[in-house]
């Protein structure tokens, strides 16, 4: 089940503060600029550097 659209609006980077793009499979929520997928768990994010994956350059480019 995809997090509630309403809060994918206005959640952002917590280290750019840019917008995220919400990707089902494997559900995460991206960030372009600082590369980054941060996890969604149980449909809640976890927006912790931390816990973030870094995403590759053909990552990004295979995200529409």
């Amino acid at each position: 089940m995809p997090i509630d659209p309403k809060l994918s609006d206005i959640l952002v980077c917590p280290l750019c503060k840019g917008k995220l793009t919400y990707v089902r499979e494997p559900e995460e929520l991206i960030c372009k600029f600082d590369k980054l997928a941060y996890p969604v768990r149980e449909n809640i994010p976890v927006m912790l550097e931390s816990e973030a994956r870094k995403l590759s350059l053909e990552d990004i480019e295979s995200i529409a």
